[in-house]
């Protein structure tokens, strides 16, 4: 059914690299999210107000804000695909971010209101007389829910996007909630037991527990987070795939939405090769990463002296350190600079965030370690902090 509705009404389907085509996928995930929300409530809330039950409405209402969550979906998914401008160079494909933060608070209020009105009917109970047809219409909504849940994960997947596979778990806590409303309708028909409050309780945690996530999901990118690491070995290994490359540090990306992702690295090359030579390299990796992975990458190039043997010792000795204080600091930009009476060292190193150990004291150890080996030697160190999960 979805690869049917998007054959029908998203034109080059097929082609999800498109900014336009994904957008419409977005559209068509809000438009049909929009209707068979709409449906339900109605349904639903009718329903609960003639059988008097607090667990129906309260799942009506939560077929409400999924409506309202499906009309900002909407509105997110049109305003990020609006091209960039004077002031917003970078585009606006963060509006689809925006909107689901937005959606994520709807879903908070709706579901507080209702964990209020549970709780009164907690306490003044009243037993709710609901009938075959309320029944079969939970049924109902049991299905479309579960058919709604796949249809929102196969687009979400499809686009990547994070406002889509959020709709699809909202659904699919739904699809639990409302089989808890039908059992509690259940109890209280054929038993006599009333768990109705307890049930609209149930729904409202559900509710609550989405928006947490949702809120938690959409805020992400919007502060800022670490890229994943299937994205930064990728690039890396994409780089370090060019000729006379050796190395590459300081790895920084941007995120700005769909298609917006920006990136600037520094790239180690032999010293001794024409910089012209390098230069055309670098180039070459830039349009190749914009053409192929749609990423704008902006690559500052650093000579490494690799023909001189006294050099590459020292360098290899200073690895060593490094690795015995722990494995995962590196260094670059590495110069040797030899005096008449010592040796001094300049270069930096790279640690992850959250790494333990001051800087100064990573100084001091770094120094008695170089002076063991030569009483001559010292290092002028540079300490970076990576701005990915791991030291790229």
């Amino acid at each position: 059914m979805t690869e049917f509705l998007a054959k029908l009404f998203i034109k080059n389907h097929k082609n999800i690299s498109d900014v336009n085509v994904r957008e419409n996928y977005g559209k068509l995930s809000g438009f049909v999210g929009i209707f068979a929300n709409i449906v339900l409530f109605i349904f639903k809330i009718v329903a609960g107000i003639i059988s008097g039950s607090i667990a129906i409405i309260a799942d009506a209402l939560n077929n409400l804000t999924d409506a309202a969550s499906s009309v900002v979906t909407l509105i997110g998914f049109k305003m990020s695909g609006k091209p960039a401008d004077e002031e917003h160079p970078y585009g606006h494909a963060r509006f689809e971010y925006i909107a689901g933060l937005v959606i994520s608070f709807i879903v908070l209020f709706i579901g507080g209101q209702l964990a209020i009105n549970s709780v009164e009917k907690i306490i003044t109970p009243t037993l709710p007389a609901l009938g075959t047809s309320g029944m079969i219409i939970l049924a109902a909504a049991i299905t479309v829910k579960l058919w709604l849940c796949f249809f929102y994960r196969k687009i979400g997947k499809t686009i990547n996007s994070l406002t889509v596979m959020a709709a699809s778990k909202d659904s699919r806590g739904d699809v639990i909630a409302t089989t808890a409303v039908l059992v509690s309708a259940v109890l209280a028909s054929k038993y006599g037991i009333n768990i109705d409050g307890w049930a609209g309780l149930m729904v409202a945690a559900f509710i609550l527990f989405s928006g947490v996530m949702l809120l938690k999901e959409t805020a992400n990118p919007l502060l800022g987070e670490v890229p994943g690491d299937e994205l930064l070995d990728k690039i890396s290994e994409k780089i370090l795939s060019y000729e006379n490359v050796i190395g590459i540090h300081d790895l920084v990306i941007h995120n700005y939405g769909y298609g917006r992702v920006f990136a600037s690295v520094h790239v180690e090359m032999p010293a001794e090769n024409d910089i012209l030579d390098s230069h055309d390299t670098i180039d070459t990796i830039e349009k190749d990463f914009l053409k192929n992975e749609k990423i704008n990458m902006v690559i500052h190039l650093d000579p490494v002296v690799t023909n001189n043997e006294e050099i590459s010792r020292i360098s290899s000795l200073v690895d060593g350190i490094l690795k015995e204080i722990d494995p995962v600091i590196t260094k670059h930009d590495f110069r040797a600079v030899f005096g008449n009476s010592n040796i001094k060292l300049l270069f930096d190193i790279a640690l992850p965030p959250k790494f333990a150990m001051a800087d100064r004291k990573i100084s001091e150890i770094i120094n008695e370690k170089l002076k063991k080996y030569d009483g001559n030697m010292y290092a002028v160190i540079m300490i970076d902090r990576s701005y990915t999960s791991s030291v790229h």
